[in-house]
């Protein structure tokens, strides 16, 4: 089996998905490239090179480069997939979803519910989350809180190249808008991933540790601190599990109950500010459905409910990292003795 980087992953999903279904169809910002420049009649394929190609392969019918308008392109998107289109979106940078969120969450969101059911919206918004690469405050921010929130959208969060191809064909095939969140320091992660077509159901958590002395829950770029504090603590005898949920909605549930049933104890760390978060969301759950389980209370491993700073400095500080992860399972530990 080929061993795939997140990047590539992304891309031959696309490919596949167009030359599947002459309906499926790319938008955004240089997507396409400039019509009558000189030179390779191509696209960079984005901010880190995610769509290049699918012009010269599917013509600029199917990949269009729209105009610096977040707002006019994905309403055109929600627009196009009402009429039998299936848009996939390039957002570039999550931070821009405050330009374009009425036709997402007020349009797009709610088209299936006001229609009575008559209405289908299959269009997939993808967009760059994360810090780490200095990117400062307005383009480093992890906003999956914004649109999980939001009945009617359906939101992913890979945080490997297999679960990114299987994911992404699924939502492309999706008859809902689906919002997909590529952590922008995992494009160079690479797996085994195959060739072939596949399909990864939302809302099936993936366990990527198992252990038996606490849970951690882990989201994107998360699941990959995750795993490395799992395997430093392993070496001292502390067995953790590690579960990705790979959707914030829909939400494994059941996987995370029967994870905590298990272990008594729960750790969630999310790169989102810790205010009305998924974090705090995925607390409240265990808290209502499972709060005969824990051993110990439940603790958060979040940014500061900040700006994401650009000093690397304070970024890293910023960011939740394998010593702060370690430290809160340490004490979760400590506390159920």
């Amino acid at each position: 089996m080929p061993t795939t980087t997140i990047r590539e992953a992304i891309n031959q999903t696309l490919f596949q998905e167009m030359s599947r279904d002459e309906n499926v169809i790319v938008m955004g910002e240089d997507v396409a490239g400039g019509a009558g420049a000189e030179g390779i009649d191509d696209a960079y394929g984005g901010v880190f090179g995610v769509t290049k190609g699918l012009m010269p392969e599917f013509g600029r019918e199917r990949v269009i480069d729209t105009p610096i308008s977040e707002s006019a392109f994905v309403g055109a998107a929600a627009g196009a997939a009402m009429t039998g289109l299936r848009p996939v979106v390039d957002l570039m940078f999550v931070d821009f979803l405050g330009v374009c969120f009425d036709q997402l969450y007020n349009q797009a969101a709610k088209f299936r519910y006001m229609f009575g059911g008559k209405a289908k919206t299959p269009m997939v918004l993808r967009a760059m989350i994360g810090g780490g690469l200095r990117g400062a405050a307005q383009h480093s921010q992890t906003l999956h809180n914004m649109v999980t929130m939001v009945p009617g959208l359906k939101v992913v969060m890979p945080s490997n190249a297999y679960d990114a191809k299987g994911l992404l064909a699924q939502a492309v095939r999706d008859d809902d808008p689906v919002v997909y969140l590529e952590h922008k320091c995992l494009y160079d992660d690479a797996c085994e991933v195959p060739d072939d077509e596949f399909l990864i159901d939302f809302g099936e958590a993936n366990f990527t540790r198992e252990g038996d002395d606490v849970t951690v829950v882990a989201l994107s770029a998360a699941v990959k601190t995750a795993n490395a504090v799992a395997d430093q603590l392993a070496s001292k005898g502390v067995s953790v599990e590690v579960v990705d949920p790979r959707t914030t909605s829909p939400l494994d549930e059941e996987a995370i109950l029967e994870s905590v049933e298990n272990t008594g104890r729960l750790v969630i760390i999310d790169e989102a500010p810790p205010r009305c978060s998924v974090a705090r969301d995925i607390a409240a759950i265990v808290a209502d459905k499972g709060f005969s389980d824990l051993r110990a209370p439940i603790k958060t491993v979040t940014c500061p409910h900040t700006p994401v700073p650009f000093a690397p400095n304070l970024e890293d500080l910023y960011l939740p990292s394998e010593a702060r992860l370690a430290a809160a399972i340490n004490e979760v530990l400590e506390q159920s003795k």
